[in-house]
Order: C-alpha cells, then sequence, then structure tokens
C-alpha cells in the first residue's frame, strides 16, 4: 500500500529535522543552507532550489492554504518565508528566487508552524516560542514558561488566538495570543517528553503524543479547561491488534510461525494527522474522520479515535523496496484522488523518502463473522427452539355403555336470586325520562389510554437532582423500570427487591425470599409479574399483590449463579444464563393455590432449550429484546468474549474474542420505548462493560466496536451502563461517586452527576419520561430530571396501553 515516489540521499542526518510537505509540493534541506522544492505530481521534473540561509536549516513547514502557497524555514540566523509560485516564477525567468525574512537570530528553531489564516508563524527555539508576521519582519508575542525545551506548537483551528505547546518538560501549554498568558497548563503527562499536538477540528479535541508511544486526547471547550477524554497506548493497541489479527488468521488456517528475534522498539509519536476525509462506494462505510494517522520510528499506525483501537499499522520491514527502515522525522499531507502524502526522514541514514498511500487500498480490520440485526429476517425455522409450546392434553371421555345420560338439573349458567335477602322495595317502577344518547362514548371509553405521550426527542439530559433516597445500607445492584415508566424494581445486596412507584414517594413493597444478594431483575412485558435472579442459584417469579413468588426455580437446577435473567420473545420465554449455558424455558404462571396444598406450585416451567457457549467459558451477562420478535441473543464472557447466539437455530451464530481486556460485567441494548420512537438501525446498537476498560458502544450490523467512553471510574465494582429512550445518551456508573452521561456520538462526557455518597454501582432511565435514576453501594437512590422536562407531570396514566390483559 506504501509506494515510494521518490528517494533522496542527502549529504547529511536528517533523522530529526523538521521537513515539509503538503499536497502539491515537499521540501527537502540541501547541503544544509539549501533546499528543494518537489512537485509531488511530477517528481521527474526539476525541482525548485531556493537559496537565502547563511546557517544549516533546522526546521520547515508548509503554510494552511493552497493560494498562494507559503513556505516557511528557518536557521539559526533567518526565519524566511517563500512564495513557491512567485519563486517557480522568477526562476524560470533566469532571476534568483528570493523570500521574506520574517525573524532574525531567534536560535536553533526546532518547529514551525502557520496559523489557519497563514497571516503568523510560531517558532520555537529553545524554551520560547516566537509568534512572527509572515508579512513582515516582526516579532508579535514571546511566549517563555516551559521548563524545557520545547517541541511542538499549533495554532487552535477554530480560535486564531490560541496556541498550544508541547514539551520535554513532558506538559503542554494552552496561551491566549491576546494576553499572552497560559490558559491551561497539564499535569505531567509521561515519563517522557512530548513530541507533538494535533487539533480534531469537529470535536474539538486536541491530542499530544509522547516518545513513548502514549496519546492523549483531551477537550478544549471554551472555558479552555482541558478534560482527559482518552488515553491510548501505540504498544498496547499493537498487541491488541496483533492477537486479532492471530486469531482471525487461525480462523482461516493461515497461521504462520512468528519470528523469534524479533524485537521490540518504542513507538514515539513523531507527528499525527487526520485522515482526508473520502467517499468510497466500493465498500459500506462512507467518510470516516475518526482515523488518524500516527508516524513513529518503524511505521505508520492508523487508529479508530472513537474505538482507541489501532485498525491497521503499515510497517517499514513490511515493504523491502522501500529505501527506509527506521523513520526520524514525519511530514504528513492529504494529497490528490484519496491519497495521503508522507515524507520520512531515516532515522541512521542520510535519505528521505516520499511515499504515497491510497486510501481505497487501505484495509480497515473488521470484527471476524458475519453482521447481524435484531430484527428477524427470515420465519422461524420448523425445529426452531422458539417454536416450542407445552404439550395440550386432550379431554378424555369416558365410554358408557348406556343407560340415562347425565343432565344438568338446571340448564341456565346463572340462577336468578329468590330475593329473599334483600330488602323490600318501597318503589316498584321510576322510568327514565332524561335519557341522552351517546353512542360514541364506547368507543371513547375503549381508546383512553391508547394516546400515548412521547418522550421527547429534544429535550436535555437529565441532570437536575429531584430526589434523594435511603433505603437500606446494603448495595443497590440492579434497577429497573416497568414498561410505562410508573413502578421501579430495586434489586439488593441484602437479598431481597423493593418495588417502587416511579415517583419514589410512599413505602415500597418489600419482596424477600432469596439467600444471596440479587443480581438481576426483569419486568415482563404485559406487566402483570415481574422475575428476580440471586447469587443463591434460584430464580423467582412474583406477581402483584402477592407476597409469595408464583414460581420458584431452584432445588439444584443449575450447578452456578444466575448471573442474569430476562423475558424473552414477547414474554413467551424466560431467558437466564447460568455458568457455560444459556437456558430457554417455557412458562406458566398460575396463582391460584389449595388452601390445603398451600405450598405447592401449580405454575408450570419446561425446559426448551440449552445452549452452551464456543469455548465452554462461563456467561458473565446477556441481553435480549422482548419488546419485539427477535432472534438476537447477545452474551459475554468471562474469557473476554462477545458471542452472538441464534434463537431461531438454536446455536452460536458468532463470537468476538478479546472484546475487552476484562471479562465484560455488563451488557445493554438500546430498547428503546414504548414512548419514544428511533430509526431500525439504531437498535443494533449494544454497550458492553468492562472493569478497567471502559463502555464501548458495537454495532450488530458489523460486530465491531464503534465508539468508546472511558472519562468514568471503574476498576474494581461492577458499574452499569444505559441508554437512553431516545437513543442520544448514554449513563454510567462511576467509583468516583459520581454518574457520567455521555452523548452517544462523542466519547467525551456532558454531564458529571456528583454528590453520590458511595460508588455509583446501577444507572437506568424511566421510559416514559426524562429522567435518570442511580443506585449506589451504600444503598442510596436519586432521581435525577431533565432542565427542560422538570415540568413534566409524574402521572403517565394518560401514557398507559389500554391492552386487554394488561394492568398497571
Amino acid at each position: 500500500m506504501l509506494i515510494e515516489k521518490l528517494s533522496l540521499t542527502c549529504d547529511r542526518l536528517l533523522s530529526h529535522r523538521q521537513l515539509a510537505c503538503c499536497q502539491s509540493y515537499c521540501g527537502i534541506p540541501l547541503d544544509g543552507m539549501k533546499m528543494l522544492i518537489y512537485t509531488n505530481m511530477d517528481i521527474e521534473h526539476k525541482p525548485l532550489l531556493l537559496t537565502g540561509h547563511h546557517g544549516e536549516i533546522s526546521a520547515m513547514t508548509f503554510g494552511k492554504g493552497s493560494r498562494p502557497v507559503l513556505l516557511c524555514s528557518a536557521s539559526a540566523d533567518y526565519v524566511i518565508i517563500w512564495d513557491i509560485e512567485l519563486c517557480q516564477k522568477r526562476t524560470k525567468e533566469g532571476k534568483v528566487a528570493a523570500g521574506t525574512v520574517i525573524g532574525s537570530l531567534l536560535g536553533e528553531v526546532v518547529y514551525l508552524s502557520f496559523c489557519f489564516s497563514d497571516e503568523r508563524v510560531a517558532a520555537c527555539s529553545g524554551a520560547t516560542v516566537y509568534i512572527l508576521s509572515s508579512k513582515r519582519h516582526e516579532v508579535i508575542s514571546t511566549l517563555t514558561s516551559h521548563l524545557g525545551p520545547l517541541t511542538s506548537a499549533e495554532f487552535c483551528p477554530w480560535n486564531k488566538d490560541i496556541l498550544v505547546t508541547t514539551s520535554e518538560d513532558r506538559t503542554f501549554k494552552v496561551w491566549d495570543l491576546k494576553t499572552e498568558a497560559v490558559c491551561y497548563q497539564s499535569f505531567v503527562l509521561s515519563a517522557s517528553p512530548l513530541l507533538s499536538v494535533f487539533f480534531l477540528e469537529e470535536n474539538r479535541h486536541l491530542i499530544t503524543g509522547s516518545t513513548d508511544g502514549q496519546l492523549w486526547c483531551f477537550s478544549l471547550p471554551d472555558d479552555h479547561k482541558c478534560h482527559l477524554v482518552t488515553k491510548m497506548d501505540l504498544q498496547k493497541m499493537e498487541k491488541r491488534h496483533q492477537m486479532h489479527r492471530g486469531t482471525v488468521s487461525d480462523q482461516a488456517g493461515l497461521t504462520e510461525q512468528s519470528d523469534v528475534d524479533e524485537v521490540e522498539t518504542s513507538k514515539p509519536a513523531l507527528r499525527m494527522a487526520l485522515c482526508s476525509s473520502f467517499i468510497d462506494t466500493s465498500i459500506e462505510h462512507k467518510k470516516d474522520n475518526s482515523w488518524l494517522f500516527i508516524g513513529s520510528s518503524d511505521g505508520l499506525y492508523v487508529v479508530d479515535l472513537a474505538t482507541s483501537e489501532l485498525l491497521n499499522a503499515l510497517y517499514f520491514k513490511d515493504y523491502p523496496n522501500l529505501s527506509i527502515t527506521m523513520a526520524g522525522s514525519w511530514s504528513i499531507s492529504p494529497g490528490l484522488d484519496n491519497s495521503m502524502v508522507f515524507l520520512v526522514s531515516s532515522l541512521f541514514t542520510p535519505c528521505v523518502v516520499l511515499l504515497d498511500l491510497r486510501l481505497r487500498d487501505l484495509e480497515r480490520t473488521w470484527a471476524c463473522g458475519e453482521g447481524f440485526s435484531v430484527f428477524p429476517s427470515s420465519p422461524l425455522l420448523l425445529e426452531s427452539p422458539l417454536n416450542a409450546e407445552f404439550k395440550k392434553k386432550k379431554p378424555e371421555h369416558p365410554k358408557k355403555k348406556g343407560g340415562i345420560k347425565e343432565r344438568p338439573l338446571v340448564f341456565h349458567s346463572k340462577v336468578k336470586s329468590s330475593g329473599y335477602t334483600s330488602a323490600p322495595r318501597s318503589i316498584m317502577f321510576s322510568p327514565k325520562t332524561n335519557i341522552q344518547k351517546n353512542p360514541s362514548s364506547k368507543t371513547a371509553n375503549k381508546n383512553t389510554g391508547l394516546l400515548l405521550r412521547d418522550y421527547p426527542a429534544d429535550c436535555a439530559a437529565p441532570t437536575i437532582p429531584h430526589i434523594h433516597l435511603s433505603i437500606v445500607n446494603k448495595p443497590v445492584h440492579c434497577l429497573q423500570y416497568s414498561g410505562d415508566g410508573k413502578q421501579i424494581l430495586c434489586g439488593l445486596g441484602d437479598s431481597s427487591v423493593f418495588l417502587y412507584k416511579s415517583s419514589l414517594t410512599g413505602n415500597p413493597t418489600v419482596y424477600t425470599g432469596h439467600d444471596k444478594p440479587v443480581s438481576s431483575v426483569s419486568w415482563s412485558l404485559n406487566r402483570q409479574w415481574w422475575l428476580s435472579a440471586s447469587e443463591d442459584q434460584s430464580l423467582r417469579i412474583w406477581t402483584h399483590g402477592s407476597p409469595e413468588p408464583a414460581i420458584i426455580m431452584g432445588d439444584s437446577l443449575f450447578s452456578k449463579p444466575i448471573r442474569s435473567a430476562q423475558f424473552y420473545y414477547l414474554d413467551k420465554f424466560l431467558l437466564l444464563a447460568s455458568g457455560p449455558s444459556l437456558y430457554l424455558y417455557l412458562y406458566n404462571v398460575d396463582i391460584t393455590r389449595d388452601d390445603i396444598k398451600r405450598y405447592q406450585q401449580r405454575s408450570v416451567i419446561k425446559l426448551a432449550k440449552c445452549i452452551t457457549t464456543t469455548s465452554a467459558t462461563d456467561i458473565t451477562a446477556l441481553s435480549a429484546i422482548n419488546d419485539f420478535f427477535s432472534y438476537i441473543v447477545v452474551v459475554c464472557g468471562s474469557d473476554r468474549s462477545i458471542q452472538v447466539f441464534d434463537m431461531n437455530k438454536g446455536s452460536v451464530a458468532s463470537a468476538l474474542p478479546d472484546a475487552h481486556s476484562r471479562a465484560v460485567h455488563c451488557i445493554t441494548q438500546n430498547k428503546g420505548s414504548m414512548f419514544s420512537t428511533q430509526t431500525p438501525d439504531s437498535y443494533n446498537l449494544f454497550l458492553t462493560g468492562a472493569v478497567t476498560d471502559g463502555v464501548k458502544i458495537w454495532d450488530l450490523r458489523t460486530l465491531r466496536c464503534v465508539r468508546r467512553y472511558e472519562n468514568h471510574l471503574n476498576r474494581c465494582h461492577p458499574c452499569s451502563s444505559a441508554i437512553s429512550p431516545c437513543g442520544r445518551f448514554i449513563a454510567s456508573g462511576s467509583e468516583d461517586n459520581c454518574a457520567y452521561v455521555y452523548d452517544i456520538r462523542s466519547s467525551r462526557y456532558l454531564h458529571r452527576l456528583q454528590k453520590h455518597s458511595d460508588t455509583v454501582l446501577s444507572v437506568t432511565f424511566n421510559p416514559a419520561t426524562p429522567e435518570l435514576l442511580t443506585g449506589t453501594l451504600d444503598g442510596k437512590l436519586r432521581l435525577f430530571q431533565s432542565s427542560s422536562g422538570a415540568l413534566l407531570s409524574h402521572d403517565t396514566s394518560a401514557a398507559v396501553h389500554s391492552i386487554p390483559n394488561m394492568t398497571a
């Protein structure tokens, strides 16, 4: 994929010199004090020779504009601006090409950069950065604050008065050029010097990289108070990438013997650039602006910033035709015709090469396996486990030899009372004379409740504290709202379950019976019953108004604790995970009891299917859609894998190894609610969370991670996450006594909900109104409302479907 367009042997080593490259030209020092300017599209054409420096050229850079193309070069004596097209014209006329001196005797300049209007130039010399005018000999500002030599300086693309500098003192600083003061100074980020900085204009982030391959992405808001968005390590990303590639090769039978003599080298982030926007109609994805090119000493790395994953690594050693094996400096620029251009100097030899990369040839690393959808694309198979039903008992009619057939003594189903027990009538007849016919009254009554109050699609995230409630001094392991948003289940660490109104007013109904902490709770779709699963290897189904469970599943049915359980396939099945097995049960709830045989359970359960994970690893979490028919069940294993079960076939359809660095403890699908409508593709998104590895959002259609969220703190506790009914926000628990709310489209958090008394273990959104409920490690509940939804009524009675056989 890397094509060498130019290889130039120099008279001296240029390994740590800043070289210049843009879309049309590239600039290389010659004999120390001269420069050769090549045209990228026509390398064979005679290069432009520029002279004017009296000292050795230490840095070069092209301007940001396309007309005119400006070049800035620096040596110990001068800093000079060159108009390339004007210089070419003067050379053709036989005249000497000349530039404009904008700075003198600034010392050894190691880095140059233009602002985005090409009006100013930043020159780094020692621990000082000079802001120069690009049109005349003038030093606009002199900025000194770093404790070590500067390594780079870049102007902010969306604010011309902001400059960011990096230094060998391992910090970066944000400068306000109007006041010439430091707006923000980072902490010491690494044990190694920071080398480069790059801006992401789309989401207003900045990225800085160090000598040891560490990358930090910070947000840069208007108040210039930078917040860490994510941290990446090139070596760790490379190992994960190689492990994934090795797994794919194993599955394809193409495993090769690794080199024994392979030496691990450091991966300095010498230069960074964003992949130029392109549209490729030959592949499924179009225009991806989250690809970051990182030029390092051993090759080029392509990183997906949304997921903090390495997409591809182009090593010099894999291209034997290249004239370079190790890089000392990089210059990166978007090229023509969906390409990228790289000017690279060799680390150990006096050689410079110009490389070209066609973006269409850049293979993106996709997850193994085919894509899926939560919506069925085919009817049920005849042998599908989802066709399972209870066997219907045929009525037995005893054969009689003859005689008179038994007949009922009374031929009516109801017998009118004799009236002996009622009071005597004083008025025998009273006619109704004012009858008003209202033929539409029945229709109106039938339609009452069919009108849904829509979940506000454009409301702000719920961040305003509304209610703070202390229930018990035990962890709140799980929370779930009923489908109508009127009730909330709380599974606690003291083996009990509390049932509250969604307003958290009044005393809760307490359900006890488990012997160990409750691991999961789940409402049925019709809200007539709900289940609770516990670490005591039992599952219970409860009904309203009864303190005793209608179904108890225990008695050594399961050898290991039930990690997760829920209703599935429009309440037809119970779906639960225990050990390495996924169980699918038919059930029939019968709440009638015989007073004599009071403890005899009349409800019936029947195993429809038991499926084991591919690697026989214990299941740590599962999720499936119950609101509509779906064949897909997503499970996570203790081996850090994600496995997709096709319940139509009753087998594992695909497995994604090493989805996280630790075992996933929480998985949440985007299920929406009956109060909101999302695009069909949105329901293919799901979240997974793992200790020390943040939260990832995945797309079933490609089985790959599409974004990562890691601003929250999750080091040891299984903090849960949730997606809002509108599909715009993600909430996550955290161990810093806060809950975090993310915009699903950005990796940086929107809000940090503080003042919790302990670790936030559980979070859940109300499906009917923009509210967020959190549960903590010490048994506290906090309810947050939206600023735009605070005036909404808690009464959701008008939003309840009046469907037969459903109760609130």
